[in-house]
Parts: structure tokens; sequence; C-alpha cells
């Protein structure tokens, strides 16, 4: 299993019956495609659809059904399209149980980066500083490491997407949850020791006695 699968995996298992999720561009788009059995999830976008699916077999992709960053998708039946304006009053309104967001770094406090790096050409923040202030919880989905240096961090070094603190952290090493005293150390990932996840953070972690393995099946 890759690293991705692994983490879309994990997250599909905080999501539940009934809710409204709203999947950032990227790695948490796969979310759709790993949800346990029997279980209905309502997929927002933002940029105007509710019901959209996994990604459709080849050949069968609409060039005008897309998500926010123009990967194409799928829709289910009853799913349904609109304005801007009307999705962003579903973000900025509260009414998404959960975003799934990627991320660039997440610190020690548990606030967010993930919109750009400074010096770099980007088409602008987009919908992350709504959805991680709008939405009831806001779940991190990203690679522990990336060009060999970890993006979970002390303090963010690049621009803030909120000063909100996420809820939860899903990474390929582990999962974490930010906390007023720090991050704590909930799961580590199938293989992986805690000494290897100390080893991939540039920050203190909280340690309970006992850390379980991510329950992920192949």
């Amino acid at each position: 299993m890759d690293e991705k699968t692994l983490i879309a995996k994990r997250v599909a298992l905080e999501l539940q019956d009934g809710f409204l999720v709203n999947l950032g561009i990227g790695l948490p788009t796969m979310v759709a495609a790993y949800l346990p059995n029997n279980m209905n999830v309502f997929f927002q976008s933002e940029n105007g659809i509710i019901g959209m699916s996994a990604l459709p077999e080849q050949g069968f992709a609409l060039g005008d059904l897309t998500d926010a960053g123009g990967a194409f998708i799928g829709a289910l039946p009853g799913a349904c399209a609109f304005d801007s304006a009307t999705s962003f009053g579903l973000i900025r309104g509260g009414h998404l149980d959960v975003t799934v967001l990627g991320g660039l770094q997440v610190d020690q406090s548990g606030q967010l980066a993930n919109w750009m790096v400074p010096g770099k050409m980007v088409p602008g923040m987009g919908g992350a500083m709504d959805l991680v202030s709008g939405a009831k919880r806001v779940i991190v989905a990203m690679q522990h490491t990336a060009k060999g240096k970890s993006k979970i961090v002390q303090k963010c070094t690049l621009p803030l997407t909120s000063v909100r603190r996420v809820d939860l952290i899903v990474t390929d090493l582990a999962v974490l949850q930010p906390s007023e005293e720090g991050l704590i150390l909930k799961e580590t990932a199938p293989g992986v020791s805690i000494d290897q996840v100390k080893a991939a953070t540039d920050c203190e972690l909280i340690i309970p006695a006992n850390v379980p393995e991510m329950q992920i099946t192949e």
C-alpha cells in the first residue's frame, strides 16, 4: 500500500454516516474511495457540488464535472450543483461536519499552513481559510516529511491558513491530535515505531503509555 492510500484509508475511518464532508485538492480527494461499507457520506467541493463520488472509471470522465482543483470527479444519483455563493454560505455558516485538507506545515500548537510558499506563484488561498475557520472538524491529511524535512514543526514558518487549531493530523507515519499542551501521538502507521515518528518530527510530541497501530486493511 502506498503512503497516500494509507493516509486516505485512515482518514476515511474518521467519517460517520450522514456527514457533510469537504475534500480539499489533491490527496484528500482519495478519501471518497475508501469509505466503510454501507456508509453514506455527502461529499462537498467548494466549487459547488454536494454528492461527488470517487474518481470515475477511465473513459467516463466528463469535462465539466470537476472538483475545486480541476480534477475529474463522479457524481452520485441525487447530487446537486450550485453557485459559489451558496457553496461558501455552507462553509462559512458552519454546516460542514468535516473538512479534509492537505498541508505544507502543521506546528506544535496545531496551526496549519497550507496555501503558499513565499516567492512562488500561487493561484490564491481559495477556500482554505474559510474551511479551516468554518468546518466543525478539521483533519489534515499529508505526508510527514517532504524532501527530507519534517512538515510537523515547532512553529510554522510559512503563512498560516487560520489561527484556529486543527483537530487531527493523519500522515504516512502517525496520527497526531493537537491539544492545549501540544501534539499527542495517538497512533503509529503499520510497521512504524515511536522512535521513527519522533525522528521525523521537528517538535516535541506527547507520547501516552499506550500508542496503538493504525487499524488499516489492505
